[in-house]
């Protein structure tokens, strides 16, 4: 059976698990949304009440019923490279692949509803909340005065974009910022702003969820850091990330997390107090790990490749959480 990997073609995080895959002599076929109707084409067929689908992509046939998995890594929008492309081609496009692979019994690296629910932040932040997660006080508002009554309770603020990258192409990453003492929130009228107290922090964690395993990394902040740079991507004094231990009630309460998630993988964030305790920031749902298996060197892309290569579901079993337990 054949692992499918849906993502664009430049990218070198998705080669480190197709390396493993082969390496395995797993089947594996790569496919970019983008590419229908131009280098990838699809047909299903419901007969008789059974279904029969096919996927061609790269010069390769494969059938919908033989996937094991899908990797929906970073796909490209349906249909884009067309040669007369169209939202409404993009639209028919779209539903008709993931229509079929929905018809399938391969497991999912998330599925597409999943992910698309787990991109939300508020949504993230209550989840994390209910699972047992510590969550900084946080605000979302488009009221000035609500703003500022939270700046008034919590004085040291960070902002931070609601949605994350800035949709330009190709996409911007805005920074998290400290909020300045004297900060005027009368623009916060103007569009949705998340406020949040900031962590004082010793420390990043991200924390890289495949399956039920879970592979930590600590990057220190540096004592002479400038406090005003709050965020690790973007951070002038940055060590390197080392391999750490999951505190046992953190491990606890993230395994709730994905499993009500519903996510066979996640990259948490988070930030590490003076006493140790693990703030929840942001878990993405198809985050980076190539830079964390760089300098730590866990075997990230080789547990995602094992995953992978487990065997398919079957038409008419489902998902229980991220263990991918057949119910």
């Amino acid at each position: 059976m054949t692992v499918l990997i849906l993502t664009c073609e430049a990218d070198v995080t998705a080669d480190m698990v197709v390396t493993h895959l082969h390496a395995s002599a797993t089947p594996v076929v790569r496919l970019d949304p983008a590419d229908l109707t131009e280098g990838a084409a699809l047909s299903g067929e419901y007969v008789h009440g059974a279904f029969r689908g096919h996927l061609s992509a790269g010069g390769r046939l494969v059938s919908i019923g033989g996937l094991r998995s899908v990797w929906v890594r970073r796909p490209g929008t349906a249909a884009t490279r067309a040669a007369q492309p169209s939202d409404w081609l993009t639209e028919e496009a779209s539903q008709a692949l993931y229509g079929m692979l929905r018809s399938s019994g391969a497991r999912w690296m998330n599925h597409p509803d999943a992910a698309r629910r787990a991109r939300h932040k508020p949504w993230q932040l209550r989840v994390a909340q209910r699972s047992g997660l510590p969550v900084p006080a946080t605000l979302i508002t488009t009221f000035p005065q609500a703003a500022r009554e939270f700046s008034e309770r919590y004085p040291d603020l960070v902002v931070k974009p609601v949605s994350g990258a800035h949709p330009q192409d190709p996409p911007r990453a805005v920074p998290t910022s400290r909020v300045a003492p004297d900060a005027d929130f009368a623009a916060v009228a103007f569009g949705p702003t998340l406020l949040q107290r900031r962590i004082a922090k010793r420390a990043d964690i991200r924390l890289t969820v495949v399956g039920e395993r879970m592979l930590a990394a600590r990057k220190a902040v540096a004592v002479d850091a400038d406090p005003d740079e709050v965020d690790v991507r973007f951070a002038a004094l940055s060590g390197p990330w080392h391999p750490v231990e999951v505190p046992p009630r953190v491990a606890e309460a993230v395994r709730t997390y994905v499993g009500n998630a519903e996510l066979a993988y996640g990259a948490f964030d988070f930030a590490e107090d003076a006493d140790g305790t693990w703030w929840f920031l942001e878990c993405n749902q198809s985050g980076q790990f190539g830079f964390v298996e760089a300098e730590t060197g866990q075997p990230i892309a080789r547990t995602i490749a094992e995953w992978l290569a487990r065997p398919a579901l079957g038409p008419d079993a489902r998902v229980d959480g991220a263990d991918g337990e057949v119910a």
